[in-house]
C-alpha cells in the first residue's frame, strides 16, 4: 500500500530542490544557453506557481506527520521555510531585490526540505509513530 504522508514529503523535497536549483542555476544556464531567456523559467510567475504547488503538498505531509508523531518543531522548521517561500514569491525582487529574493528563496527551501527529511526520517522509525499504518 502506497503511503500519500511520505510520497507527499519526498514530492515536497524534490520541490524544494527544484525551486533552489532554478533560482541558482538559472542564471549560469542564461549565460551559457541565450536562448533559455526565451523561456518562461525567469518570469516571476514562475515563483508563484511553485508556492502553489508546494505549500499544499508540505502542509499535508507536514500536518499528517506531526498529527502522527506529535513533534512540532518539524511542523515549525516546514511552516518557517513556508512562509519564506510564500513572502518570497509574493513580494518579488521589485521590493526585496535580486539578492535578497534568491537568498530567502534558497533559505525557505533548505527549511522545507529539512523539515521533510525530519518529518520522513521520524515516520520510518516505528517506534516514534504509527505513520506506516496510515495514508
Amino acid at each position: 500500500m502506497i503511503n500519500l504522508q511520505t510520497v507527499s514529503d519526498k514530492t515536497a523535497i524534490s520541490l524544494s530542490l527544484l525551486c533552489s536549483i532554478h533560482c541558482l542555476a538559472l542564471p549560469l544556464l542564461m549565460v551559457l544557453l541565450p536562448s533559455i531567456a526565451a523561456l518562461p523559467l525567469a518570469d516571476e510567475a514562475f515563483h508563484v506557481w511553485m508556492v502553489f504547488a508546494v505549500v499544499p503538498i508540505s502542509a499535508y505531509a507536514l500536518f499528517m506527520g506531526c498529527k502522527n508523531h506529535k513533534n512540532l518543531h518539524v511542523l515549525l522548521l516546514g511552516g518557517i521555510g513556508l512562509f519564506l517561500l510564500c513572502v518570497t514569491a509574493f513580494l518579488g525582487h521589485d521590493l526585496l531585490g535580486e539578492v535578497w529574493e534568491k537568498a530567502l528563496t534558497v533559505t525557505g527551501s533548505a527549511f522545507i526540505a529539512l523539515g521533510h527529511l525530519w518529518n520522513y526520517h521520524l515516520c520510518q522509525q516505528p517506534d516514534a509513530c504509527d505513520c506506516q499504518k496510515t495514508d
